[in-house]
């Protein structure tokens, strides 16, 4: 089965917790703070590996949840690092963050790696905490939350080459013929339902990759029939073959197919215009293929090369590979729009989510407040709140970011409810 898309879940790793801990070693009285700070979490890192063709293995596990990092221990060992997650990716792979719809990362090459869930820092030890008015803080730090993300995978094609046209006009034929790829053959619309990749050698040698692509129609470029699912696949190819039957059989006019199919292309992406095209006209063995050829070359108004072929008695077949080699060859490959260029190479995309220092207080119908905010969030996880000097710098920290005086500007009074994440707490003045 051919999967293209997919919805999955990723999390980092949390940080692994600091602890409070002291020397005990004989003969060393009064020893000091001796807590070892936690390990990194994991990140979940997608790498790309070639022999992977479509996203199946997302539709059992969509789910993805690195290791912590170890807890801290006594004698200011610290805990180690979680190994980072390694997620295998087919060539061509975009990840997009489902909430914000940026492109996180776009991995084409074998090889090629992009964090996309970040781990938390390890929680800092009590020995940290030291300084010369406290020698012996009883204060240690929880592992900071790995980041938690909902993304959304698109798979890309990776052809040089990419077929368009109408449904049942010789695309999959064409395609059997000069390659070994076995796609699905049948006189019937939408025969080719997923795409197909063949490897094409020409006699001098040479060799390209060719997509047989799901049929398009009218309204493609908003979505009607297969629509979208077709044409994210033709944005990476270089050179579009547009095969176009010129029998006119069921009473089609080929001019007017050309035409339909370059403005669904144009209307989904204006940049897929700036590709090469090579006009293929096929199944010139029928009897008024050779009419419709001549009004089809009067018409047209375009400076694109035209290939007069038969899969059937593989007439024009060596000459339109030669052009279609030597087309690709010629031309650079695209950059899509969240790609840069970078001394040739394309450079890997990816962002994190920033830690905001701005928050939001809202009030429920029981007159309690409701704070929250990704800075504020992030604390509440890393302080210890079983022990007094953690929560009294947890308190100190939130008069720091302003929460106590946006509370008293709201209403809030000696003793009302404040709610952090599921938690409750009184304000106090």
């Amino acid at each position: 089965m051919f999967i293209d898309q997919t919805k999955v879940f990723v999390k980092g790793g949390d940080g692994g917790n600091g602890i409070v801990a002291y020397r005990r070693e004989k003969y060393v009285p009064m020893g000091g703070p001796a807590g070892g700070d936690g390990g990194h979490g994991a990140n979940v890192v997608f790498e790309v590996e070639e022999g992977l063709r479509t996203l199946m293995d997302f539709r059992y596990q969509r789910h993805f949840k690195a290791p912590r990092g170890e807890h801290g221990m006594s004698k200011n060992m610290h805990g180690k690092n979680a190994s980072d997650m390694i997620v295998k990716v087919p060539p061509g792979t975009v990840v997009m963050d489902e909430d914000t719809k940026e492109v996180i990362a776009d991995l084409v090459e074998h090889g090629q790696r992009a964090i996309i869930a970040k781990g938390g820092r390890g929680g800092r030890g009590n020995s940290r905490f030291a300084t010369s008015a406290n020698p012996a803080p009883e204060i240690a730090e929880n592992g900071e939350p790995g980041q938690e993300r909902n993304i959304v995978l698109e798979l890309k094609l990776l052809a040089d080459a990419g077929l368009v046209g109408f449904p049942s006009v010789g695309k999959s034929t064409l395609l059997s013929v000069v390659s070994a790829a076995r796609p699905k053959i049948a006189e019937y619309h939408f025969t080719t339902i997923v795409p197909n990749l063949g490897m094409v050698e020409t006699e001098d040698g040479r060799s390209f990759v060719m997509a047989d692509l799901p049929g398009l129609i009218e309204g493609a470029s908003e979505g009607v029939g297969l629509g979208h699912q077709f044409l994210r696949h033709i944005e990476r190819t270089r050179v579009i073959v547009h095969v176009i039957d010129m029998s006119g059989l069921e009473g089609r006019d080929p001019y007017e197919d050309y035409l339909t199919i370059n403005k669904e292309l144009q209307e989904y992406n204006l940049r897929l215009t700036e590709r090469p095209q090579v006009i293929v006209a096929s199944k010139m063995d029928m009897p008024d293929s050779e009419e419709n050829l001549q009004n089809f070359k009067e018409q047209l108004t375009d400076d694109y090369p035209i290939f007069p072929i038969s899969a059937v008695t593989r007439e024009g077949i060596r000459e339109l590979l030669y052009a279609v080699v030597d087309k690709i060859e010629e031309t650079p490959e695209f950059l899509l729009e969240h790609e840069e260029e970078e001394t040739g190479v394309h450079r890997v995309m990816y962002k994190h989510e920033s830690a905001q220092d701005e928050f939001e207080i809202t009030r429920d119908s029981d007159g309690s407040f409701n704070v929250s905010g990704f800075k504020i969030e992030r604390l509440f996880k890393m302080t210890d709140f079983t022990r007094d000097e953690s929560i009294r710098r947890f308190a100190r920290q939130l008069r720091t970011f302003g929460v106590d005086e946006a509370l008293r500007k709201r209403g809030a009074t000696n003793g009302v409810t404040v709610r952090i994440l599921e938690y409750e707490f009184e304000f106090v003045e």
